[in-house]
């Protein structure tokens, strides 16, 4: 085959996994900075625990360089060299964090500078190395294989976390600093190391350019590039929609555990099972989808819209049951409900990223990086934000309402709310394609407006 023909060719099974072990070495290093570091700092050097929270906000917060990462990505032509160097930026990070950590206890303003600084390079690395992988899937996947990939993706990026946590917790003990820096240098090697080894020759050089194709790049840059996005009604729409939806899937993160302590009396082993029964109803919801999409053949984007619809109308009316069940403690099956929520969360989140996939290609070409910077610079200023919103909520309502449940009940049936909204946001977006077929805004949409 080649290198032209290499470079269009949809990806395989084989393929797709392949780049679903960048996301496993992605959620290894993630994990041991935004969990790990954090029960250290809290824990064992007895820091407040509002510094391992900003840290990992901050994170969160250099995300909104995505779009301008996706841009690069676009312009160069070739997402394999993002993803390699985000990947090394991560891994920098992640050693970086590790080690400001383990000084803090003799330096501890040294330290939280150079954790500052190594947290905003996790954010970066986190955004390079994500957004072009999402871009590459998107470009190189089958329409028809788009829901099962988004799958795999996102669940290898859940088993990087999980086996990552099981084996550096054996390592990590007994505790000391020096350990701490050695476990999180080695698992940051080894991610940067496999993410080498599985996207090699996977991409294939960059397309020739066309003769008499304009330039990639345009007067005004990256600023003109995201306006050019941003004025696709398809683009816009489901930016917003990113946004609503991740900041609802998000909000009850912090408070569900807490909710089944003070109404339902739950344990705090208890309360955690009853997290691995959400995150079981999560995976659950997900399979559901892309076995679906394999069983009619592939869902094109009216059916990944379709479970968009349903599964935030789904996950409302769950929240709803939930703030119901808290009047009806201990008697209301409290885990069926929370299984419920995590089904309908899991059915629309890989959804959305399947949409993402479909809709990163329209609109104006070479802008595809932009696009899914956007809308991941959306969904990570959403979870950022999202659980601080959410705790902050219960503490206001718990302050004016004497009652507990009534507190939490009105605080889930306002995140029920926000899917709903989430729900006709999702309706709308492709419509622009059925309602606006021809003229400036549909040419634009179909990708007629030039590079």
């Amino acid at each position: 085959m080649t290198a032209p023909a290499l470079a269009s060719a949809p990806l395989g099974w084989i393929g797709i996994v392949r780049l679903g072990l960048v996301q496993t070495a992605l959620g290894a290093i993630v994990v041991l900075t935004t969990s790990t570091l954090n029960r250290v700092m809290v824990v064992e050097l007895v820091l407040p625990a509002v510094l391992p929270g900003a840290l990992v906000a901050l994170h969160y917060a250099v995300q909104m360089l995505r779009p301008r990462l996706g841009y690069g990505s676009d312009v160069g032509r070739r997402r394999t060299p993002w993803i390699v160097g985000g990947m090394a930026v991560l891994a920098l990070g992640g050693v970086g964090a590790a080690a400001a950590t383990a000084w803090m206890a003799a330096e501890p303003l040294a330290a939280i500078a150079l954790a500052v600084v190594s947290f905003v390079l996790i954010g970066i690395g986190v955004g390079a190395s994500g957004t072009t992988l999402l871009v590459l899937l998107a470009k190189r996947v089958e329409p028809g294989q788009r829901a099962a990939a988004a799958t795999i993706v996102w669940l290898m990026m859940i088993a990087g976390m999980a086996l990552t946590a099981s084996l550096a917790g054996q390592f990590l003990d007994p505790f000391s600093p020096a350990r701490l820096v050695a476990v999180t240098a080695t698992v940051a090697g080894a991610a940067f190391l496999l993410t080498l080894l599985t996207v090699h020759g996977v991409e294939g050089p960059a397309p020739e350019p066309d003769r008499g194709a304009a330039p990639a790049t345009v007067q005004g840059g990256f600023r003109a590039a995201l306006a050019q996005v941003w004025a696709e009604p398809h683009a816009r729409r489901f930016t917003i929609f990113v946004f609503v939806s991740m900041l609802a899937y998000s909000a009850q993160d912090l408070i569900l555990e807490p909710f089944a302590g003070l109404v339902f009396g739950y344990t705090p082993g208890e309360s955690t099972q009853l997290a691995g029964v959400q995150h079981g109803g999560v995976l659950a919801g997900m399979l559901l989808v892309a076995l679906a999409g394999s069983a009619i053949g592939g869902p094109r984007l009216g059916s990944m819209r379709a479970w968009m619809i349903g599964g935030c109308i789904a996950s409302g009316l769950a929240l709803a049951a939930i703030a119901a069940g808290g009047f009806l403690a201990p008697w209301w099956p409290l885990r069926p409900s929370v299984f419920a929520l995590g089904l309908a969360n899991g059915a629309f989140a890989v959804a959305a990223i399947g949409s993402m996939m479909a809709l990163a290609g329209e609109g104006r070409q070479r802008r595809e990086g932009v696009r899914m910077g956007l809308w991941g610079a959306a969904q990570a200023i959403a979870f950022g934000i999202g659980g601080f919103l959410g705790t902050v909520a219960i503490d206001l309502t718990r302050w004016l309402l004497e009652s507990p449940a009534t507190a939490y009940a009105t605080v889930f049936v306002a995140e029920g709310l926000l899917f709903l909204v989430a729900a006709v946001l999702a309706a709308r977006v492709g419509s622009e394609r059925r309602d606006q077929p021809h003229g400036p805004a549909g040419a634009l949409a179909l990708g007629a407006g030039g590079p």
